[in-house]
């Protein structure tokens, strides 16, 4: 166990890596972070911040050298920086990285777990994309197979003359059929270094424009039924990682059981509810788990939950919500730019207290 007032180090400057620095103040540990420069929001919560590129070696090792643990914010940090730390300071193996960054990987990871995915095919030419579209059909996606998130990197395909029209982006890409689904869940799991589980429930989550707009509970009646399968995946997957913290697998509710989407090693954006929702936040376990203290209870503690997103100019409207009736759980993320499609806070609603 890391006693208290180590430092713990965060790879990437995002709102991620802010609340973790902030559930890990409460325990009392001091938290440092790296990242490129840019509105690193992170910084307000950290007592240090290495504003460098990733591949700056000289500026690594000084970070490196004033931390006891390191984690990530983000799946994207490059597999060459991770590699330039100490891989004693590793709270997780970097395969967790590895994995999660290339998305037929990730798909051929979970199929040899036993998980089930839409049919997808592999894309590096403009006639790789034609056999792709024949073996595969529309509707569909074009997406990137690096680099992707919150819906970026990605080019849906509702008809054959759509695809016929699309101009090959240039890069090594996966053609999926899109899946018939109900709705979307995601199953958020802690995992400690001896292997202990843990699972909080999983919300409804609906999406607009490829991003996360609102998560809820009580989930449904579908997603219920599927969480027990979907659960099993992400522990499978977790213990095939050797993983360390907080995981999340995200899921198509479908007439034929859950469907595995994407995979994020970290805290994740449809976790955001744990903070007022349950007995211990996402960020307090996941840094629970890198400094080996007990996991925290991962209850529900009310009868319902709304968490929404606060993209772009929305974050104006502050005073507006926390005007609001039923006491609203304001988070905004101390952005400079409140830009169209930016991830600028969230807030949480929550219902009756659980008895």
């Amino acid at each position: 166990m890391l006693a208290p007032g180590s430092t713990i180090g965060i790879l990437g400057g995002g709102q991620l890596g802010r609340m973790m620095a902030m559930a890990a103040m409460q325990l009392g540990y001091r938290c440092i972070a790296y990242a490129p420069p840019g509105d690193n929001v992170a910084a307000d919560a950290c007592a240090d911040f290495f504003e460098n590129g990733w591949g700056d070696r000289a500026a690594l090792t000084a970070f490196a050298t004033k931390c006891d643990v390191v984690t990530w914010e983000f799946e994207n940090v490059p597999l060459s920086t991770v590699a330039a730390i100490p891989q004693t300071l590793l709270a997780c193996p970097a395969r967790a990285l590895e994995v999660a960054q290339d998305r037929l990987g990730e798909k051929r990871f979970i199929a040899e777990l036993g998980g089930t995915s839409a049919p997808f095919a592999r894309v590096e030419s403009e006639d790789d994309f034609a056999r792709a579209f024949d073996a595969v059909g529309t509707p569909g996606i074009l997406k990137t197979a690096r680099d992707g998130y919150d819906g970026k990197g990605q080019w849906r395909i509702p008809s054959a003359h759509e695809a016929h029209g699309l101009r090959f982006p240039g890069r090594t890409c996966i053609y999926e059929g899109l899946v018939e689904f109900e709705t979307e869940f995601s199953v958020i799991l802690v995992r400690s270094a001896s292997g202990e589980v843990r699972f909080w429930d999983s919300t409804a989550n609906h999406h607009e424009g490829g991003m996360l707009a609102q998560s809820v509970l009580p989930a449904g009646a579908l997603i219920e039924e599927q969480v027990p399968a979907a659960r099993e995946l992400a522990a499978k997957t977790a213990a095939a990682l050797g993983y360390v913290g907080v995981l999340t697998l995200e899921f198509f509710a479908t007439k034929d059981g859950p469907v595995f989407n994407e995979m994020a090693p970290r805290v994740h954006n449809s976790g955001h509810w744990t903070i007022e929702g349950a007995a211990t936040s996402q960020f307090e376990n996941h840094i629970r788990a890198i400094t080996g203290l007990p996991l925290g209870a991962t209850a529900t503690r009310f009868a319902s939950i709304d968490m929404r997103n606060i993209v772009g100019a929305d974050a104006l409207t502050a005073h507006t919500i926390l005007a609001e009736p039923g006491e609203p759980h304001l988070h905004l993320y101390g952005k400079r730019e409140a830009r169209e499609g930016r991830k600028m806070g969230h807030v949480t609603r929550v219902g009756p207290a659980l008895k």
